[in-house]
């Protein structure tokens, strides 16, 4: 099983698939580390030799992905919610921070429904 930046990439699927269960990296990111490495998108990740699992390790090495990417995006949010600004307290209350809507929708966000109990006439 191949290991490259710290995440075991599954044997069984297409590489340029295989490539996008390590965190920072999509299918187009994926596409172009294979267009720049000259490995065929198309091959199992089973099949890649040593010489080629070597070069994608290099290649992944470009860009920040996994824990390093996981910290900035950590600091990021966190320097929002010590300065106090809009975003960072929509994070910290566990809100939608772009905009949407909640008076409904947002289920996504905030979480099941909690009924409330409806006042008397």
């Amino acid at each position: 099983m191949a290991r490259i930046s710290g995440v075991d990439i599954p044997r069984d699927k297409r590489v340029e698939i295989a490539l996008t269960y390590i965190y920072g990296i999509g299918l187009v990111r994926s596409q172009k580390i294979l267009a720049t490495t000259g490995i065929s998108p198309d091959i199992r990740a089973k099949d890649l030799t040593d010489d080629d699992v070597q070069k994608l390790r290099t290649a992944v090495e470009d860009y920040t992905v996994e824990g390093d990417l996981r910290r900035q995006e950590g600091i990021s949010l966190k320097r929002l919610q010590d300065i106090g600004c809009l975003r960072g307290r929509r994070h910290r209350m566990n809100l939608p921070v772009r905009g949407q809507r909640t008076r409904t929708n947002a289920r996504t966000r905030r979480g099941a429904r909690k009924t409330v109990a409806g006042k008397k006439k």
